[in-house]
């Protein structure tokens, strides 16, 4: 996965293919439309015609969802929490899954699933990067992808932790689709090495 995935919450599901072009414009190839709203399912199968763009679904809550997001097309799906039954389903898709954890215990249940990277969701609320850094002392095999709170301005923070080599958000997200390649690009030069 691309170090940033951007967060993409539509209005309208024409939005879909013109945001993601802008997004690869920027340099940014992986992106995560969610169901939070009806625009989600069908932006799916819009932005999923842009080439070279690796569409994912976000806020996969269901089984059902999954069979929906897979149908339109998503190549991973992003979950808030963990549900065993939407990874078993995703799973019989050979689709992968990055499901969500807050805690120790939830992050046990996924290691015992066999998972070595999880979403990190709400990581600004749970303690940004100092919660990343004592949460991952148990699980060194485990990998985080912190979302929910983080922007340009934490984006270093997180991904200097170890156990992060991806940040979500949608602060690269607007209506400006020139604005959306100029934030992308900074996004991507900011975790480019040198």
């Amino acid at each position: 996965m691309n170090p940033i995935l951007p967060v993409v919450v539509l209005d309208d599901a024409a939005q879909a293919a013109p945001l993601g072009a802008a997004l690869l414009a920027g340099g940014v190839t992986d992106v995560e439309i969610t169901l939070r709203t009806a625009a989600g399912l069908e932006g799916i199968r819009r932005a999923s015609t842009v080439g070279g763009l690796r569409v994912g679904a976000g806020s996969v809550l269901t089984p059902e969802h999954v069979d929906q997001v897979v149908a339109a097309g998503a190549q991973f799906i992003v979950c808030p929490g963990l549900s065993a039954a939407v990874v078993e389903r995703a799973r019989s898709y050979d689709v992968p899954v990055l499901p969500g954890v807050a805690t120790a215990s939830e992050l046990m249940a996924a290691v015992a699933l066999g998972f070595d990277e999880v979403k990190l969701f709400p990581a600004g609320l749970l303690g940004g990067p100092g919660y990343i850094r004592a949460l991952s002392a148990p699980f060194p095999g485990v990998r985080f992808v912190p979302s929910g709170g983080v922007d340009a301005a934490t984006l270093g923070d997180y991904l200097a932790v170890p156990a992060v080599r991806t940040v979500s958000g949608s602060w690269m997200i607007s209506r400006d689709l020139d604005e959306v390649t100029a934030l992308a690009k900074a996004a991507v030069e900011a975790v480019t090495p040198g």
